[in-house]
């Protein structure tokens, strides 16, 4: 299988070429590597270049954007410009971010996971993080998704699901628009991926209203929105988010901000939510 990796890149002097290194290390190569150039202010496109005069199937694009890092729309807009230069020769493809170390199998591991059932839509590992000398799972999310550090999408359900949308909530929205659409998503636990960078450092309080946005945006509803709110903030051990969280919600829909999804996709989005929860209750 062809694959195609997009990798987002903005001040990684400190963690491209250790990400770049596990790429071309890997048992079976991409086809292309993109590493797009988000007006970095460090040594990040001369880094990228030296891998660039090495490895010829590593290119870099430059773009500008805003200099305030909010999570969704920077990233996204930068995968987008990346995206602009590849062609349609793909079988997959993926989204991964500057500062991860992959094992050298990943990617062969994805292909084997792919031929193993054409309704796999998306495939991943596992993020991990060092903690007191140890790698450890960065746990943030349940186990059946995908982090948006290391998202590979099948290109049919790529192009079914719309890419991916420049806005927080993009690497939720995309896995419920598979389910919406009857694709799987296949996670796999013996992948562990090194995470060089701590999710969520740079980001401001005007970030963690987004979060409380992305749940409207996504079509949740208050009470959906309230108990993942909850869930979020216990798990970073961060309990007052919880209000930052509410706040957004409260913001985006006062403002009436656009959902990311269709009103029939919303309803199916409520529908699955409620299911799993009942599903963990009983």
């Amino acid at each position: 299988m062809n694959y195609f990796i997009i990798i987002p890149a903005y001040n990684e002097e400190n963690f491209i070429a250790l990400t770049l290194q596990s790429l071309v290390e890997q048992t079976v190569l991409p086809s292309k590597i993109v590493v797009v150039n988000d007006n970095s202010t460090d040594r990040t496109p001369e880094i990228i270049s030296e891998f660039i005069h090495k490895y010829p199937f590593i290119t870099l694009v430059n773009t500008t954007s805003e200099t305030l890092h909010l999570p969704g729309s920077k990233v996204i807009n930068a995968f987008n410009k990346g995206l602009e230069s590849v062609d349609d020769n793909f079988d997959f493809i993926v989204k991964a971010d500057g500062d991860l170390i992959f094992p050298s199998h990943y990617f062969e591991t994805l292909i084997k996971h792919f031929h193993s059932d054409e309704k796999i839509g998306m495939a991943g590992g596992f993020c991990y993080i060092e903690k007191k000398g140890e790698w450890v799972l960065e746990n943030l999310t349940d186990k059946d998704h995908i982090r948006g550090a290391l998202k590979a999408y099948r290109k049919e359900t790529f192009k079914q699901i719309g890419g991916l949308k420049p806005a927080m909530g993009w690497d939720t929205v995309d896995e419920l628009l598979c389910k919406f659409y009857h694709w799987k998503i296949k996670t796999d636990e013996t992948l562990h991926v090194k995470h060089l960078k701590t999710t969520g450092a740079n980001y401001n309080q005007t970030a963690r209203y987004k979060q409380g946005e992305a749940f409207y945006t996504l079509g949740y509803g208050f009470w959906i929105t309230a108990i993942a709110s909850a869930k979020l903030a216990l798990r970073k051990k961060k309990p007052l988010l919880f209000l930052d969280y509410i706040n957004g919600f409260f913001r985006a829909k006062w403002a009436k901000k656009p959902l990311l999804v269709s009103k029939e996709q919303a309803k199916f989005i409520r529908t699955y939510r409620w299911k799993k929860m009942r599903a963990k209750l009983f």
